[in-house]
């Protein structure tokens, strides 16, 4: 059995939890927009699952209630931003917001942030450029949760990078994910319902593959993308020092084991964030077509299982997003939502309603 519950309800439910531990309206809806639009999308790990953190990163005061990002030093084309310790999707929504106008003007715009936190999925911020037309990117560090390959520390973050193109009639490309073999939202919701996890996914705490979630968990690790060094880990391993270049590096934010432990309390996060901005006009006429052309490339190719077609980046979320419109709401775990019902109660929170279900 899954619980219904629809959007709206969801956004609400957020927001007043938002606003009993003190965030500012504003950050509150910054925070449901993304919780939202990641769960509508099929990225579980990075919706709903997270509210707690939020919640806790407030209620505990490590993390700013009030206030604004603030630009450190700007160029035409680029931008330095102290996020302030705010909650990470009013930090990235700002910088995004910059890129764009900075893309817009001269074609290009890089925005690199420092004092942020947790944003969400990053393609929530790299689809803001494609409703302008343009190319967008953004990514993240994040406490160190990824064992690099041949070792058994964790010493970089699931350092997730999303990438958005424009396509004809508003289509596009959309690649969202993380550098790490999955976020760790999906080992948590695995172990809370009970699940092994697929090999690949994690290390125990002497760097061995496991489908224990609760080794992963407890002293273990996350593996790169593509897994131990057999299977190309190595690759995945790069990615993650590259998105670490780009954000914790460039901005001069914490970085690697410098970024507290995941959901610590006892001090700032810090986190590094870039965001970028490209004009697609400043170069060869006809992107959108070509685009639309590559897409079609894939999408109408002979598949290897009958009935199972060739998907390109976002179309696994569109055919999520599809199936929440069929109910009417977006489908959740029963222990996701029992889990934050309890949560909310402790806040005086209304609970989300549990009377609209389906069957797995």
């Amino acid at each position: 059995m899954r619980y219904l519950v629809t959007r709206h309800d969801l956004h609400q439910f957020i927001e007043c939890c938002m606003s009993a531990v003190g965030a500012r309206s504003c950050h509150g809806a910054a925070l449901a927009d993304v919780l939202v639009e990641g769960d509508y999308r099929g990225h579980y790990s990075h919706g709903l699952n997270r509210l707690d953190m939020y919640v806790k990163d407030l209620k505990t005061g490590i993390c700013a209630k009030d206030g604004d990002p603030t630009i450190v030093k700007c160029t035409a084309a680029t931008a330095l931003v102290n996020g302030n310790n705010l909650i990470g999707p009013v930090v990235a929504n700002f910088c995004m917001e910059l890129a764009i106008k900075k893309a817009k003007q001269v074609g290009i715009g890089w925005v690199s942030a420092y004092g942020s936190n947790h944003f969400g999925i990053a393609g929530f911020y790299s689809m803001q450029a494609l409703k302008c037309g343009l190319i967008g990117m953004s990514c993240t560090n994040t406490s160190p949760l990824v064992v690099p390959t041949r070792g058994k520390e964790c010493t970089l973050g699931t350092n997730p990078i999303s990438v958005a193109g424009p396509a004809l009639d508003g289509d596009s490309f959309v690649l969202d994910m993380a550098t790490s073999a999955v976020a760790l939202g999906k080992i948590e919701v695995q172990h809370r319902r009970g699940e092994e996890v697929p090999v690949g996914w994690g290390c125990d705490p002497d760097g061995k593959d496991t489908t224990d979630p609760a080794k992963i968990l407890r002293g273990g690790g996350l593996l790169p993308l593509g897994g131990n060094e057999a299977t190309s880990g190595y690759k995945g391993y790069g990615l993650s020092m590259m998105v670490e270049m780009f954000c914790g590096i460039l901005a001069g934010g914490h970085y690697s084991k410098n970024v507290r432990r995941w959901k610590e309390t006892d001090s700032v996060a810090d986190l590094g964030q870039s965001f970028f901005a490209l004009d697609p006009e400043c170069f060869a006429p006809g992107f959108e077509s070509r685009m639309s052309d590559l897409l079609k490339l894939h999408r109408n190719q002979e598949p290897s299982e009958p009935g199972l077609s060739v998907l390109v980046p976002g179309d696994p979320e569109r055919q999520h997003m599809a199936e929440c419109d069929r109910h009417g709401a977006i489908p959740y775990h029963v222990n996701v939502v029992d889990h934050m019902n309890s949560m909310a109660r402790e806040l005086g929170v209304e609970p989300l309603s549990t009377t609209r279900t389906i069957d797995p």
